[in-house]
């Protein structure tokens, strides 16, 4: 499903008819009118944003969601309104688990910043994303987009599966010139709708684009469901600079997940053997001896690579070192981040501090909206969590209502409003619970 953020009534989006969902009863917030921060943005007229007034912690929380493999994307949105703090920056996070931070600049910089996307594999019937205030304006969301993928999309090893979510970091069409994404290229909708940033060159003079009009063999096949069209341009080495080499920001010490995409399609080689390359990942040798035709089995036949690294720096450099023929040659790259998905909290005790929150009549301000441990970045305020390794999961240990931090203590103003009323019931199923 896709849901047009602040939106009161369904929508069809052009040129592709694509329906977007009303925002209805998913969340709190405000709507309001909405500034696309990039022509990639979908073309919506509204977001929804959400003011601190309302609490630091503010979520969607989409139900009925089919066991199964999803991508997740979300567009941010800047308000179309005079005084308006333009450019919020505030964290992201599905599922519990902390996926981004929103930089400064965001809205002006290129394609990839204007949304984040993560897989995820759900389990439970819902989705929960979260918008957390950082203290620098008010989180302004455009769009949630959740897409099924196949099952197996993405596989990467031993280490894939409920415990990881795949974070994209960069995907790049090469020796393209136009952004795209996966309807764009009639992608098969397995693919879940990915977008491709274009990119012509990775440095003066260091390489040339090039195209193909042949039909590409192997591309969109399960589970990952590649469009054809991806594979038909390429960025080539030149004489002058044997080498290719892409370099990225990255976030240090996080493991990596580098998807290389090549086709054969330089109608200067015809046969095997013509034109072998290693691969190298920040200076250490991940491919030795790639030959496309070898290995894919024809010219114009598509081959995926993939490598799951470690990076300690904040660099990744991707270099295409020939060692056979003069040129090396790639048609699109893909980089998620590897992120650990947190544990929940045991969903009785979650429900036990709803429950509480309504018989208090906690103001809005306080927030309670998510999960009260997860992400660890940003527990529920007055809530001590404590993590208990036989459930596996966080578990409540502590009430601490007055507790909290001056500023707000003061803003919430509890000596004037008073916490009144009856502990319900379902207190009893905080068995964790130490002091309060």
């Amino acid at each position: 499903m896709r849901i047009s953020c602040g939106a009161r009534h369904n929508i069809l989006t052009p040129p592709t008819n694509t329906l977007w969902f009303k925002d209805f009863a998913y969340t709190g917030g405000r709507p309001d009118n909405a500034t696309r921060p990039t022509n990639i943005s979908p073309p919506l007229k509204t977001l929804r944003y959400f003011p601190l007034s309302d609490g630091p912690e503010n979520c969607y929380h989409i139900n009925r969601v089919p066991t199964g493999h999803y991508s997740v994307r979300i567009f941010f949105g800047l308000v179309a309104a005079p005084n308006f703090e333009n450019e919020p920056l505030f964290d992201v996070s599905v599922e519990g688990t902390q996926i981004y931070s929103l930089r400064s600049g965001w809205s002006s910089h290129d394609y990839e910043q204007s949304f984040t996307e993560a897989l995820v594999i759900i389990t439970d019937g819902s989705v929960s994303l979260c918008f957390h205030s950082t203290g620098h304006g008010d989180p302004s969301i455009l769009s949630i987009e959740i897409l099924q993928v196949d099952d197996k999309a993405y596989y990467f090893g031993p280490q894939w599966g409920q415990g990881i979510i795949l974070r994209t970091a960069s995907r790049l069409s090469c020796g393209d010139g136009k952004p795209r994404f996966g309807e764009d290229y009639s992608g098969d909708h397995w693919g879940g709708d990915r977008f491709w940033n274009p990119i012509t060159t990775f440095g003066q003079s260091s390489d040339q684009a090039i195209s193909s009009e042949n039909s590409i063999k192997q591309a969109s096949v399960s589970p990952n469901f590649y469009p054809e069209k991806l594979y038909r341009t390429a960025l080539r080495s030149t004489d002058s600079q044997p080498d290719l080499s892409y370099t990225m920001d990255v976030d240090p010490n996080r493991n990596y997940s580098i998807w290389l995409h090549f086709a054969e399609i330089d109608p200067g080689i015809t046969g095997e053997g013509q034109r072998i390359f290693d691969i190298l990942i920040n200076g250490d040798n991940a491919f030795k001896d790639v030959d496309i035709i070898h290995m894919s089995g024809d010219r114009y036949t598509a081959i995926v690579l993939n490598k799951t690294v470690a990076i300690d720096g904040r660099t990744l450099t991707i270099t295409m070192h020939p060692t056979k023929g003069s040129h090396a040659i790639i048609n699109a790259i893909e980089v998620f981040e590897v992120v650990i998905a947190e544990s929940k909290t045991l969903p009785g005790e979650v429900r036990a501090l709803r429950t509480l929150k309504n018989a208090l009549g906690l103001p809005l301000r306080f927030g309670w909206n998510g999960d009260p441990c997860v992400p660890q970045q940003h527990p529920w305020s007055g809530a001590d969590c404590q993590f208990d390794r036989t459930t596996s999961k966080w578990v409540i240990d502590g009430l601490y209502f007055l507790n909290l931090p001056p500023a707000i203590f003061n803003e919430i103003g509890l000596d004037n409003q008073g916490l009144r009323g009856f502990l319900p019931n379902d207190i009893s199923s905080l068995r964790h619970l130490q002091s309060m």
